[in-house]
């Protein structure tokens, strides 16, 4: 009897096939291959596998991964780290039963073109190069689809490159964004995973640190999108940027600090940055899209806003990573005088009765002792004027009918005032999100005058394109604001179309009008949901000139701080002033470009 049971189950399992290996998130610590006299030998293989970029055991999504020969499957692919001049060889085998693979990345390999390596099912190729300069780069594999109804993308199969000179250090930690996804255009649905390091937030990496520690971080950005990478609650020098093969790094004098960083596809970078101030933190890519609950492989099917609020792992998702830090032994939190109050409240306006715009709102602050109304909206927040130095709480008022919070995007202030519900604090006491009729008290310390934004921190892409941000300029003690020769833009989004750019509000404004011989300044700010903007100041068919003098609400270097073309690129997340001093009179004209089309202009006139 025992037999012929034995017998029906192999009958039963004959024609199934094996299970798939499990993908195992790579944290780029350990290099792959074998290093020896000089020379790096390293085996890899493409096959399918089962990635769970949540939880295990959760949704998954079977893909083509890297695995070294005999080794596991990795999501970021295996780790090659090399010191300078040393012999790479990598040969990779392709197991996949019918996709040919296009490989780049590995020397002067590109990803189109007569040098493209090509390797069909069943083939294996060897690639050898000189690793001649060192830097951060990375290598990458796509397979030919034949299906053109779908979109894409199979950026699982990438991995980090780094090049060490002479002396080195080695303690830094390497974060590699992978996407593969799959869109059908007919039925408008598909699946996408997201993550940093082969895993989703809320299963990312959590970093742990101590205040004063320095932190050196290389970020590979391996898919075909912008990633504008934002850290909260502190700057970071950006000491390097390149592309694929490319390593640009920076000498000191052009090094530059940031609080975001726009990557383009496929690109690099180098950072460094010191975490001040205890608490939890987040570096993540400022495109909502990309970190919404949404951006999970198997989306959550209702939209309970109220219901996730107060969990980070639910009301956010994809390209997010955490750091934990801790109090610097024996330093104590300086008391707080002569502290500033001021009240902001969140309104909203009637609902449209056009689908294509969402419900208005956005934050106001009082009007004297009148708490503002629908009828105060006007198309982002109000502008917010704090004196360096000077403490300053802040009361968020809810008026909303959901639930809503504030990020103070770039000040350098406390754990429990950033604004990431559920997130924000230490230990257990975590800041909560701003419930229908409630108040949260930002409590906000301003270290540096400049330019700076307060946004959504929730349900990001509704609120973001309804209004909710604004611009928040930091003065210099003993300066008042001067509105003649102080001009802010704020570039956002009004619909849900990528398209659908708006600057201040969206409202037509004034001409400037201004002497020759006197200057002005220009803060620029881009809190949109998608893409990237130009502002561009034009003088009849030619562009003229400006003078740069801050990114992201610091002060630029004397080097930095040049006269060049006016025109700058503005990423998510990112401010930049500059200062116009016109050379001659006549109209000018300022203009806001996306996608290579005039958004929006303002006539500047030089008297």
């Amino acid at each position: 009897m025992k037999r012929l049971l034995v017998a029906a189950v192999l009958l039963l399992t004959a024609g199934s096939p094996a299970p798939l290996p499990l993908v195992e998130a790579n944290d780029n610590r350990k290099a792959g291959g074998t290093l020896r006299g000089g020379e790096l030998t390293l085996n890899l293989v493409v096959a399918m596998a089962r990635w769970y970029p949540e939880n295990a055991g959760g949704s998954y999504t079977e893909v083509p991964v890297f695995a070294e020969e005999g080794k596991v499957p990795q999501i970021p692919a295996p780790l090659i780290r090399v010191p300078v001049g040393t012999k790479v060889r990598v040969r990779v085998r392709n197991s996949l039963d019918a996709s040919t693979l296009t490989m780049f990345g590995l020397g002067a390999v590109v990803d189109t073109g007569a040098n493209a390596v090509n390797i069909r099912p069943g083939e294996a190729r060897m690639m050898e190069y000189d690793a001649s300069t060192p830097g951060t780069y990375f290598y990458a594999a796509r397979t030919v689809e034949t299906d053109t109804t779908l979109f894409w993308e199979n950026e699982q199969l990438a991995g980090a490159v780094v090049v060490d000179a002479p002396g080195d250090r080695t303690d830094d930690r390497i974060l590699v964004m992978n996407i593969w996804s799959r869109f059908d255009a007919k039925t408008e649905s598909g699946r996408e995973a997201l993550a940093i390091n082969g895993k989703s937030w809320p299963h990312t990496e959590r970093f742990t640190a101590v205040a004063g520690d320095t932190l050196r971080w290389r970020v590979v950005n391996a898919s075909i999108r912008n990633h504008p990478m934002h850290l909260h609650g502190a700057y970071f020098r950006v000491d390097a940027l390149g592309l694929v093969d490319i390593d640009t790094a920076y000498t000191p004098e052009r090094r530059r600090m940031v609080v975001t960083q726009d990557m383009l596809p496929k690109s690099t970078m180098r950072m460094v940055w010191s975490p001040e101030t205890p608490g939890n933190w987040l570096f993540h890519c400022h495109l909502p899209y990309h970190v919404a609950a949404e951006a999970r492989l198997d989306p959550p099917k209702h939209d309970d806003h109220a219901a996730m609020s107060h969990d980070p792992g639910k009301h956010m998702s994809g390209l997010v990573s955490a750091i934990h830090v801790s109090p610097r032994p024996g330093v104590t939190e300086a008391p707080r005088r002569n502290v500033r109050r001021l009240d902001l409240y969140a309104v909203q306006g009637a609902q449209p009765t056009d689908s294509t715009w969402p419900r208005p709102r956005s934050f106001l602050l009082a009007r004297g002792s009148a708490e503002p109304s629908a009828s105060d909206l006007h198309g982002l927040g109000d502008l917010i004027l704090l004196t360096r130095g000077q403490p300053t709480d802040i009361t968020v008022h809810n008026r909303l009918d959901e639930p809503t919070a504030v990020h103070w995007h770039g000040l350098e202030l406390e754990s429990w005032s950033d604004g990431v519900p559920g997130f924000s604090g230490q230990g257990n006491a975590m800041a909560p999100s701003v419930m229908p009729g409630e108040s949260f008290v930002a409590r906000l310390t301003l270290k540096r005058a400049g330019t700076f934004i307060y946004h959504t921190h929730l349900n990001d892409v509704e609120q973001l394109v309804s209004g909710m941000y604004g611009p928040l300029v930091v003065l210099e003690p003993g300066r008042r604001w001067d509105p003649a020769h102080d001009f802010v833009f704020v570039g956002g989004q009004r619909q849900y179309r990528d398209s659908a750019l708006v600057v201040n509000g969206g409202d037509g404004e004034p001409e400037i009008r201004m002497q020759l011989g006197d200057s002005i300044r220009l803060r620029f700010v881009h809190i949109s949901v998608a893409n990237s903007m130009n502002y561009q100041l034009w003088r009849g068919d030619s562009l003229t000139e400006w003078r740069a003098i801050a990114k992201d609400g610091y002060d630029l270097p004397p080097s930095q701080a040049t006269v060049r073309l006016a025109r700058q690129r503005m990423g998510l997340g990112e401010t930049f002033d500059v200062m116009f001093s016109p050379r001659e009179r006549g109209p000018y004209e300022f203009r806001v470009m996306r996608s290579g089309r005039r958004r929006y202009t303002r006539a500047i006139i030089v008297e």
